[in-house]
């Protein structure tokens, strides 16, 4: 698993906000936990850090929710980076804290063009 459980979830949870803002709906906890097969609390928690990064936008009351502003670009790189941080693209993947560039590990230089890969995919806009 590359990604972390709650990065997963958000992933799904804004693409699934993303859709429904592109009809002009904003979405409830209730529904966007529904969507994703996600518990409600659990949800909410989640979708915390990408209100507060300006990735997602929220409004309270009757006619509120979760909803992308238009014309906002989404990028998953930003979704990844709020909820895991930047370890997927540089920390060591055998945990060693010394792994660098100038002191790289035995797996260093096979796992570099797959963080470059990734962090192109997930740099792309969708």
């Amino acid at each position: 698993m590359i990604l972390s459980k709650s990065c997963e979830y958000a992933i799904r949870a804004t693409v699934y906000i993303a859709l429904k803002s592109g009809k002009n709906e904003k979405v409830g906890i209730i529904e966007v936990a529904e969507a994703i097969g996600s518990p409600m609390h659990f949800t909410g928690k989640i979708l915390q850090t990408p209100v507060r990064k300006n990735i997602l936008s929220s409004a309270k009351g009757p006619t509120g929710g979760f909803y992308l502003e238009n014309g906002h670009l989404l990028f998953l790189i930003d979704i990844v980076r709020a909820i895991d941080g930047n370890g997927l693209f540089s920390a060591c993947v055998l945990g060693l804290e010394k792994c660098s560039e100038t002191q790289p590990c035995p797996m260093h230089e096979q796992v570099k063009p797959i963080r470059e890969m990734l962090l192109d995919e997930f740099s792309k806009n969708r």
